[in-house]
């Protein structure tokens, strides 16, 4: 009895208690509702893409003209700035002493250059003219001395010798003129006119110089290249800067934000049924209840690899994507530039 009808009956009970058991110890996970919902399309059909919110004439990365230990900063993360106003200046101290040798060497070309064109000097033309005279004077002596020799000579009453001899100082005084008359229209004449020249180049040569190291004193202030605000700021007074490079951090990030706009990425797959023109709407990731109203601005026809948006510089291109360019109509609230956005663009079908 026992084996036949207890022991089965009793192995049923546990087995029945053990699947209880079992079932009873589960615990149901209850199914959770997102805390954030998110974003639907407000379109029938429509083209979903992630945008990006920049300024109104893209980020410009500002970068130094020339590479040096940063001096000074004026202007900070956050401020207004004007075209042409300066944001830092690099060290151009040995540019001020270049400048500072070449005005001297420049002075000193000038200097030269007005005494060839001044000469001759006033004081210098009675001398010579006085050297002229006296020459004559010796000339008519030495003639007058050798035209007696001759008539002595003639009769044979004196030496050869005393006769070559007078006739010898009457060339050479005749000479010694010539040289001091040649002198004179020398000194008269003034400078050479190639020298004039010369000079000329010389000054011209210092010139040019001081006006290359004025520009690049004023290439060692960077200034802002349109009205702005600064968005970021990546250097500080005494680091050495180096002119940008790819990968490299620029000195300042400066945008236009009188309007925002949102560069939205539309995957090459969905390019076909995108139109130029399309309203769209944007959504704060993370964040749906806030909508953006977005205006068409332009289309750039270039397709260009798609990045996922890590912010790394080892970002993993996997497709291409069109980049269109939508304007905010009503940025409240407030977007800041590199906020990342849902967008629906409305499609024909």
């Amino acid at each position: 009895m026992i084996r036949r009808y207890i022991l089965p009956v009793l192995s049923l009970l546990l087995v029945a208690l053990a699947i209880y058991q079992v079932y009873s110890t589960q615990r149901q996970e209850p199914i959770l509702e997102p805390a954030v919902p998110p974003p639907s399309s407000p379109y029938q059909y429509t083209v979903a893409g992630a945008g990006m919110v920049e300024a109104r004439m893209e980020n410009v990365q500002i970068a130094p003209a020339i590479p040096g230990l940063v001096l000074e900063i004026y202007v900070d993360v956050g401020q207004r700035v004007r075209k042409g106003d300066p944001l830092l200046r690099v060290d151009d101290r040995h540019l001020w002493a270049q400048l500072q040798q070449a005005e001297a060497q420049l002075r000193y070309a000038q200097a030269q250059l007005a005494k060839l064109e001044a000469m001759p000097r006033p004081e210098e033309l009675p001398p010579a003219r006085a050297r002229v005279a006296a020459a004559q004077v010796a000339l008519a002596l030495a003639e007058d001395a050798f035209r007696r020799a001759e008539r002595v000579w003639m009769t044979k009453q004196i030496a050869e010798e005393e006769y070559v001899q007078k006739r010898l100082q009457r060339d050479l005084a005749q000479q010694q003129l010539a040289q001091a008359e040649a002198d004179l229209r020398l000194l008269e004449a003034g400078a050479w006119e190639r020298d004039k020249e010369i000079a000329r180049a010389q000054v011209e040569q210092m010139r040019a110089q001081i006006a290359t190291l004025k520009t690049e004193i004023e290439r060692a202030i960077l200034r802002a290249p349109m009205d702005g605000i600064i968005l970021q700021r990546n250097v500080r007074p005494g680091e050495y800067i180096a002119v940008s490079f790819p990968g490299a951090a620029p000195a300042f990030v400066l945008g236009d934000m009188s309007e925002l706009h949102v560069r939205v990425n539309i995957d090459e797959y969905d390019i076909p049924r995108f139109q130029p023109g399309a309203p769209a709407k944007a959504f704060v990731r993370g964040y749906p209840r806030s909508e953006y109203q977005l205006r068409f601005v332009r289309v750039e026809p270039y397709v260009v690899p798609k990045k996922s948006l890590t912010g790394e510089n080892t970002e993993r291109v996997d497709t291409r994507v069109l980049q269109v360019i939508y304007a905010v109509e009503n940025p409240d609230p407030p977007l800041y530039v590199g906020q990342q956005l849902d967008v629906f663009i409305q499609a024909s079908r």
